[in-house]
Formats: structure tokens, sequence, C-alpha cells
């Protein structure tokens, strides 16, 4: 069916066609300002619950366990070109110790050697 067979001739004439005859009803909009506010609602309390989480291992970061004494000697350390693993070695207690790690990576691989004979007498 065409426009025109829609047409009445009566309504032509007398200049009663309207638009919303013709045109399709505009699209309902999607986000009300009542949904974006609710959606920034809980982006808003969602960011605050993963920025605000991780506080209280800043303020104190050896909850994981009791310390004993912290060793600070230096250790020896041997760095190898990029895209290979760096390595460090010190006594601690007459075990040496040792921890391979890969540039500023948050990982490492560690080991001991227990009663190491280069360790006597180092604590």
């Amino acid at each position: 069916m065409s426009i025109n067979d829609q047409l009445d001739a009566s309504n032509i004439t007398a200049g009663t066609i309207t638009a919303e005859q013709f045109l399709p009803a505009p699209p309902r909009p999607r986000w009300s300002p009542r949904r974006i506010g609710a959606l920034l609602a809980v982006l808003a309390i969602l960011a605050m619950v993963l920025l605000l989480g991780g506080c209280a291992k800043f303020a104190e970061p050896f909850q994981d366990a009791p310390r004993g004494s912290t060793n600070n000697t230096p250790a020896d350390t041997v760095t190898f070109p990029d895209g290979f693993s760096n390595w460090a070695t010190k006594c601690d207690h007459g075990n040496r110790l040792y921890s391979a790690y890969h540039g500023d990576s948050s990982y490492a691989a560690g080991t001991v050697v227990p009663n190491d004979p280069t360790c006597k007498g180092q604590q």
C-alpha cells in the first residue's frame, strides 16, 4: 500500500493531515538521565572499592608474618645482557642465598646452599 493509497481526499482538502500520520514515532532514548546516574553511582562505588581495598597493605607492608632481624649487607650481583636473567648471592647465618631475577619484574627464583663453607663466620 503506497502513501497515496493511505491519503484520504477529504483530509487533504480540509488540511487536517499531520506529520504524525506519516512519520514513525521517534525512538525512545536508551539512556535516560536516571539510568546514567545509576550507572555512574555503581562505577564510583566500584572504583572506590578497587582503589581503597589495598590501602592497608601500604600502611603496613609486612603483615604476612612476624619478622626477626633484617640482613642489609650488600649482595654480590651478576648482570647479563638484555633477555637473560640476572642473579644475586649473599651469605646469611652461614648459608648462601641465590636469587635469580629478570629486570624489574616482581618475581624471582631463590635457592639456598646450607652451611656453605665460603660463608663461615658471616652473619
